[in-house]
C-alpha cells in the first residue's frame, strides 16, 4: 500500500507543478519539518481558494455512498454465508481471510460516512445526519454521540499539547517507565500490535491516549468529564445504541452460534479497529509534524499539525479521509466527495505548510513507532519553548 511507484507520471508532473507554484521546498520529504511561524494566509484566504460548490452537501449522492458499500458489504456477506461453507479444503483457509480483509475495508469506508455525519457533512439537515450516523456508527459498536462530541473538541484544539482529545503526546517526563524498554524491534512490534488490537477499544473505555482529565474518562458516561450538562441526554441515546446492537449479536449467537458471530462480524470490526487507529494515529503522528502548548498554539497552526498520506487503491474504499485530512481539519463540514479537488486546490496557498507523506504504509507505521516516542520543545537560541517536537532518545 501506500503512494511509491503507484503514481501515473500525469500525477508526478502535477504534484510537481504544485510544489513549484506553491514555492515550497519537497513537501513528500517526510521528515521536512512543517513552519511554526504564523502562516502567512487566513483560513478565509484558504477557503476563497476552493471551488464554491465543494462546500454543497447533497443528501442524495451522500447516500449513493452509503448505498454502495452496504451493498458490497452485502454481497461479501451473501459470499461468506452460502458459498464459502462448501468450499473444499484448503480453499477455505484463503476465503475466510480474503472476507475478513476486504469487508473489514469496506466497513471502514462505512465508518467513514458515519463520521461524516458527526461533522454536518453528510446533507444540510442536522437531524438526518444524526440519524444516519447513528445507525451507521451503533452497527460498529461506535457510540455516536459519545465520540461526535469528543472528536469535535479534538477538531479544535488538534496540535494542542493541554486540550487535543486524541493521541496526545506525552512529554518526556511524563512517559511510562517502561518506554526505554519497549524502544526496540521486539517492543516496537509488540506495542503496535497492541495498538492495532486494542487501541480503539481502549480509548472508548478508558480514554487511552486521550486527552488527560483529572478523573476516570470513557465515553460511555454521560455524568464523565469528557460532556457537558447540554450533551448528557445524547450520550445516553449513544449507549442505548451499543446495548441495542449488543442485544443483536447475541440473539444471532443463540441463533447460529458464537463462531459463526466472531466469523461473520467479529473478525472484520476488529480490521475496522486496526483501520481506524492506523488511520488515526499517521495523521497525527509524524516526525514532521508540530505540537503547541498554550502559549503558541492557535487554530489555524494546529489544524495544519496533519498530514495527508496515500494508501493506493485504498484511498476510494476509505472515501479518502485519509489522503485528504488536512482539507478535513480545516474545513470539516465538506464532504467527502469535494476533498480532493479542494485539496488541489488549497495545496499552493499552503505552501510548506501542507505536508503530504507517500511513504508506504507499512513502512510510515513502523517509523512513527521508531521515531515518535516522546515531544520535547525546540532546542537553541532564539527557538520557541511552546512549540514540541518528537524525539525517541533515551
Amino acid at each position: 500500500m501506500g503512494a511509491g511507484g503507484r503514481m501515473t507520471p500525469k500525477e508526478r508532473e502535477e504534484q510537481e507543478f504544485l510544489r513549484r507554484k506553491s514555492g515550497g521546498e519537497d513537501i513528500s520529504d517526510p521528515f521536512l519539518r512543517v513552519p511554526t511561524e504564523k502562516p502567512p494566509f487566513t483560513l478565509s484566504q484558504i477557503k476563497k481558494a476552493i471551488p464554491p460548490h465543494c462546500f454543497e452537501r447533497s443528501a442524495l449522492r451522500s447516500f449513493s455512498y452509503v448505498v454502495q458499500d452496504l451493498l458490497i458489504a452485502g454481497g461479501l456477506f451473501y459470499l461468506a454465508v452460502t458459498v464459502f461453507p462448501t468450499l473444499p479444503s484448503p480453499f477455505h483457509f484463503i476465503a475466510w481471510p480474503a472476507y475478513w480483509f476486504a469487508q473489514g475495508c469496506v466497513l471502514t469506508g462505512v465508518w467513514v460516512i458515519a463520521h461524516e455525519c458527526g461533522h454536518h457533512a453528510f446533507s444540510d439537515f442536522p437531524v438526518l445526519d444524526n440519524l444516519v450516523g447513528f445507525v451507521l456508527h451503533s452497527f460498529l459498536l461506535v457510540p455516536f454521540f459519545s465520540w461526535k462530541y469528543s472528536h469535535r473538541r479534538h477538531h479544535s484544539n488538534t496540535g494542542s499539547l493541554s486540550r487535543d482529545e486524541v493521541f496526545v503526546p506525552k512529554v518526556r517526563s511524563s512517559i511510562p517507565w517502561f518506554s526505554p524498554y519497549l524502544n526496540n524491534p521486539f517492543g516496537r512490534v509488540l506495542t503496535i500490535a497492541v495498538t492495532l488490537t486494542l487501541g480503539w477499544p481502549m480509548y472508548i473505555l478508558f480514554n487511552v491516549s486521550g486527552r488527560p482529565y483529572e478523573r476516570f474518562a470513557n465515553h460511555f458516561d454521560p455524568y464523565g468529564p469528557i460532556y457537558n450538562d447540554r450533551e448528557r441526554a445524547q450520550i445516553f441515546a449513544s449507549d442505548a445504541g451499543i446495548f441495542a446492537v449488543l442485544y443483536l449479536l447475541y440473539r444471532l449467537a443463540t441463533a447460529f452460534s458464537i463462531s459463526w458471530v466472531i466469523r461473520i462480524y467479529g473478525v472484520p470490526l476488529l480490521i475496522v479497529n486496526a483501520w481506524l487507529v492506523l488511520i488515526t494515529f499517521l495523521q497525527h503522528t509524524h516526525p514532521a509534524l508540530p505540537h503547541y502548548d498554550s502559549s503558541e498554539w492557535d487554530w489555524l497552526r494546529g489544524a495544519l499539525a496533519t498530514v495527508d498520506r496515500d494508501y493506493g487503491f485504498l484511498n476510494r474504499v476509505f472515501h479518502n479521509i485519509n489522503d485528504t485530512h488536512v482539507a478535513h481539519h480545516l474545513f470539516s463540514t465538506m464532504p467527502h466527495y469535494h476533498a480532493m479537488e479542494a485539496t488541489k486546490a488549497i495545496r499552493p496557498v499552503l505552501g510548506d505548510y501542507y505536508r503530504l507523506d507517500e511513504t508506504p504504509v507499512v513502512k510510515a507505521l513502523w517509523r512513527e513507532a521508531s521515531e515518535c516516542i516522546y515531544v520535547e520543545p525546540e532546542e537553541g537560541t532564539g527557538k520557541r519553548k511552546g512549540v514540541y517536537w518528537y524525539r525517541n532518545e533515551f
